[in-house]
């Protein structure tokens, strides 16, 4: 079965272009196998909760009657994207925090993959991540799949920023699911594949502290074991080494730069999904990415990620 063969799809309940939507019919289109798409959303009113002079019953038909009209819209603005190549189907619910009612229909329905359009700005051309997009970066247990645009370009180019030159085992199992990932969807959506790997600058206080040590001789050092690596990754993919690139600097600088520089139309990032603590002193190399990238981003978590929203484990 091919993968991503039920895909959920979050509605923007603030236009009718449908950027997510758009996406999940081309993967679908593209699959192998038929693939199911469920159009989702999730709606919250303060104001129905907190009128007191209705009856419980009340406030309940009156909370059906909203879902019921924002099925009806999202029925109206799917039909001109849905074909016969899937299965399609729409669920509203009532839910005061989008990410969590996401996260449990991703539960609930064993979907493979969450799609959800991004805010774009007018002005500065940039991407503006909400709330909702940080917590399913963070939380969701499937990829995410973010949006910026409907338009899907020609010829497109999409890179996966890899981590060649780690041995962490984390690190290792996210570079092959990455390239694994990036040959399915560039396969699919006629796409060119790149590698992007960032390696570190020599530390400055270094040569203070060590007279002796030869910063020239350390960075051919760590750029050779980087080459080495990527050689040995790219080669294990049959990916052309023109098609793959390895920079000095910090990944939140190379992966934008890269992407710019390639035009790119989607980079896939890998998140270990730190959460809390760990998040705020720490942070996640894909989070710092993320906010300088302008194309859509796809975040892969390492196999066996658990999230705090698993109902099997949740309080």
């Amino acid at each position: 079965m091919s993968i991503y063969s039920k895909i959920l799809v979050v509605a923007d309940i603030n236009k009718d272009e449908q950027p997510a939507l758009a996406r999940a019919v081309q993967l679908a289109r593209k699959s192998v196998s038929k693939s199911h798409v469920t159009f989702f959303l999730s709606i919250y009113d303060f104001s129905y909760d907190m009128t007191s002079m209705l009856s419980l019953d009340e406030r309940d038909a009156m909370r059906r009657g909203v879902i019921y009209q924002r099925e009806q819209w999202m029925r109206k603005i799917a039909k001109p994207y849905i074909d016969e190549s899937m299965t399609f189907d729409i669920k509203v619910v009532w839910h005061n925090r989008p990410y969590e009612a996401i996260i449990a229909e991703v539960f609930s329905g064993s979907h493979d993959i969450v799609i959800k359009g991004t805010r774009k700005h007018d002005v500065l051309e940039s991407v503006i991540f909400t709330p909702t997009d940080w917590h399913l970066l963070r939380k969701c247990p499937v990829p995410v799949l973010l949006i910026k645009n409907a338009d899907w370009p020609e010829q497109a180019n999409i890179i996966a920023s890899v981590n060649v030159g780690s041995d962490n085992p984390t690190h290792i199992e996210l570079n092959n699911i990455m390239v694994e990932r990036l040959l399915e969807i560039s396969s699919r959506l006629d796409a060119q594949a790149y590698l992007v790997n960032a390696y570190p600058v020599t530390p400055a206080n270094i040569t203070i502290e060590l007279p002796e040590f030869d910063p020239t001789t350390y960075t051919d050092a760590v750029r050779g074991h980087h080459l080495t690596s990527m050689k040995a990754l790219r080669q294990q993919y049959g990916i052309d080494e023109e098609h793959t690139m390895v920079e000095q600097g910090l990944p939140e600088d190379i992966i934008p730069a890269s992407a710019d520089k390639l035009n790119a139309a989607m980079v896939i990032l890998g998140t270990t999904g730190r959460t809390g603590l760990s998040a705020v002193f720490i942070g996640n190399t894909a989070e710092h990415v993320i906010d300088k990238i302008n194309c859509d981003v796809l975040a892969l978590k390492p196999k066996g990620y658990v999230s705090p929203l698993d109902p099997n484990i949740a309080s």
